[in-house]
């Protein structure tokens, strides 16, 4: 675990000196590196004082890399206009780093310190290389809406301490706690629910998308959202009984949320907008699933974040390929765009379809298995399903059909193709979202 650390640490110096495209080629190389570390079994692997993996952390970690990789590819604007490209690379691979510390140590309080500092160097993103004045709003907002829920959860992390005298994920196995307080449990899986976000707590994010750099929202979309579900399911260990008890609750917030959420989707103006609702319409389901406690749910929430982290790392992609060229994400210009970019057209079916979950995609398994374990956590659910699931197909195909047919701008007749570093990036976040699916037993039987 400490080699691909020390990987990191070591290209910050040279952040100032090499080229841009060479740190790409450095994260393509770590991330195959990761990839063929070896996962042998579904237990812990390469455990230290501090650090480790089981399948959890596997995923999620090679996630982080993979959107690292294409990070860099997605900012070529960066480094043509020399937008202090240095500064940039060295925010990204300080970003990564938190991330993979994030994912693979085994300590609480570890934990809770990096979880909490990633979130700085998104801040720095948006700050530095945002679209919009309003950068500096959505930038308070994602910091106060983060901060103000992680409190909490370090007085907890220091009160089960004090009850255990360990702070180690895999030293709960043994029983539960009874906390003093039903608040305690409330508190805990505050942070986690902000970061996801639940349906309440999640305006921060529309805002921080809208304002971040391409890049900024890729690693948003893709990573920092899942840093709330992996926490949660850490932190499960610790409150079966108050699980038992008081799940019941978010469940019918973020499905209930989800329908709220899918109809905003349907009345989105700003393309970038539609795709960050859209991901809390996504990780709500997710929450319902995962907060049913049962292996169907929890395995499936974990299927849905791997593949959502692809799917909408690309649509924000597809976004800031049209942005580049048009000056506007607004969809009231953005029409008729199959008669502009033809070639893109066939990405975007492929990423909405995606999306909506259809088949081959990862999004598909993932859903189906959160729906068995609402349906088997209550019958009831099944109405609330019908109404996620159908939207979520209606706000997909709204994006698609709206961007790319109707009647095309008067002032923009001309006619546009991409470049094949676009089309490798789409191609990369496409592959994996569907190929992955041939291996699924190891999302699925780890639990």
């Amino acid at each position: 675990m400490m080699k691909f650390l020390f990987f990191l640490i070591f290209l910050i110096p040279l952040s100032f000196n090499l080229n841009f495209w060479i740190f790409q080629n450095f994260f393509f190389i770590l991330s195959f590196m990761y990839m063929f570390s070896g996962l042998n079994s579904f237990f812990m692997n390469q455990l230290g004082s501090f650090m480790g993996y089981d399948i959890l952390s596997f995923g999620l970690i090679l996630l982080t890399f993979w959107i690292g990789s294409l990070m860099f590819m997605s900012s070529s604007l960066i480094y043509e206009l020399n937008l202090f490209k240095s500064y940039f690379i060295l925010i990204i691979l300080l970003m990564l780093m938190f991330l993979y510390l994030s994912f693979s140590v085994i300590d609480f309080l570890m934990f809770y310190l990096f979880f909490e500092s990633s979130m700085i160097f998104v801040l720095f993103l948006i700050f530095g290389w945002g679209f919009q004045l309003d950068r500096i709003q959505a930038s308070f907002y994602l910091l106060f809406y983060t901060l103000f829920a992680s409190l909490p959860l370090l007085i907890c992390i220091i009160y089960v301490y004090l009850i255990k005298n360990t702070l180690c994920f895999y030293l709960y196995f043994e029983g539960i706690i009874f906390l003093s307080f039903n608040y305690l449990y409330m508190f805990m899986l505050l942070s986690f629910l902000v970061k996801m976000p639940m349906f309440l707590v999640h305006l921060w994010l529309p805002k921080a998308h809208v304002e971040a750099p391409i890049s900024g929202s890729m690693i948003l979309a893709a990573v920092m959202l899942k840093l709330g579900g992996y926490g949660l399911m850490r932190v499960f260990n610790i409150l079966l009984y108050f699980c038992n008890k008081f799940n019941f609750i978010w469940i019918s917030v973020s499905m209930i949320g989800g329908i709220i959420i899918s109809l905003i989707c349907l009345y989105q103006i700003d393309l970038k907008s539609l795709i960050a609702y859209s991901s809390v319409a996504h990780m709500s389901m997710l929450l319902g699933g995962l907060m049913t406690m049962l292996s169907w749910g929890v395995s499936g929430s974990y299927l849905l974040m791997i593949s959502h982290g692809l799917c909408s790392s690309g649509l924000f992609c597809l976004v800031n390929i049209i942005y580049e060229r048009l000056g506007s994400r607004s969809l009231l210009i953005n029409k008729g765009l199959i008669n502009f970019m033809p070639s893109m057209t066939l990405w975007w079916f492929l990423l909405c379809s995606s999306n909506m979950s259809s088949p081959p995609s990862l999004n598909l398994l993932g859903e189906i298995m959160l729906i068995n374990s609402l349906m088997g956590w209550s019958f009831f659910m099944l109405i609330l399903l019908i109404f996620l699931t159908f939207f979520s197909a209606s706000y997909s195909l709204y994006l698609y059909s709206f961007t790319q047919h109707g009647n095309f701008n008067i002032f923009l007749y001309s006619f546009s193709q991409g470049y094949i570093r676009e089309f490798i990036l789409l191609m990369l976040h496409w592959i994996p979202l569907n190929l992955l699916i041939l291996n699924s037993e190891l999302f699925i039987l780890w639990i």
